[in-house]
């Protein structure tokens, strides 16, 4: 049986962690077939010369579910975190090879809800193509842990993640407030069928592609915990529910 233990230590203390051959070449291909037959008019989706991206995927694209939630998956987040998380957030991105696509460091510090109410500690809020989004409050920002699906290879040449390891410990950490004397930039380099674990508050970005290769990743964002009121996940979904599909291995 597979020690987790390091992996969820490197979690806590640099604020991500990769494994490798999560998926085979195979499964990989599986995956993605189920993509290019997807129907690309819908709403959510979004093309463009520099991007290909797909908000709600698990709602989109159901029968990519089985696929992606193989048995090592379901494993690694049951030893990992436990029985209790659900998935609150997934988004397919294809950065062509063209692109030369760009992000800025910073944390992601909003959260996909099925609607804008009054509620203390949440805000400032935003809707982008027609998805409502706010800021809350940080304990729930701490409790969400990000999977990041690598169909390609991805290195420091075609957008491999650059983080600042521990910047998730700092709460609210703005990009300006970065002493680079001090804090040190690691890029994520993470093989085809591998994948990175993060968590949300970490610093993170993105450098443009120079050697004009794909890099698609499929981020998945899960949460345990039940949001106050009448608010809710716009895009909850079980694990005990994916487990029941089957498994492609």
């Amino acid at each position: 049986m597979k020690d987790w233990t390091n992996y969820k230590a490197a979690l806590e203390e640099k604020g991500f962690t990769t494994l490798e051959a999560i998926y085979t070449p195979e499964e990989v291909a599986a995956i993605i077939d189920v993509i290019n037959q997807a129907d690309h008019s819908k709403e959510t989706f979004r093309k463009s010369a520099d991007l290909f991206a797909i908000r709600q995927f698990l709602k989109e694209i159901p029968e990519v579910c089985h696929l992606i939630f193989n048995h090592k998956l379901q494993q690694l987040i049951r030893e990992v975190f436990g029985q209790d998380y659900f998935v609150v957030k997934s988004i397919y991105f294809d950065k062509p090879e063209k692109s030369n696509w760009y992000v800025a460091y910073h944390q992601d510090l909003t959260i996909s809800v099925d609607k804008k109410i009054v509620l203390e500690s949440f805000g400032p809020w935003t809707i982008k193509q027609g998805q409502s989004a706010v800021q809350p409050p940080i304990d729930i920002l701490e409790n969400i842990f990000t999977l990041r699906i690598h169909l390609d290879d991805t290195d420091a040449d075609n957008g491999a993640l650059r983080v600042i390891e521990q910047s998730h410990r700092k709460k609210i950490y703005r990009p300006e407030m970065l002493d680079r004397t001090l804090e040190q930039e690691t890029i994520c380099p993470v093989k085809k069928g591998g994948i990175m674990i993060m968590k949300p508050l970490l610093l993170h970005s993105s450098a443009r592609s120079t050697n004009h290769k794909k890099r698609r990743v499929i981020h998945i964002e899960c949460s345990n915990v039940t949001l106050p009121g009448s608010l809710n996940w716009a895009e909850k979904l079980e694990f005990p529910k994916l487990a029941s599909a089957g498994s492609i291995i």
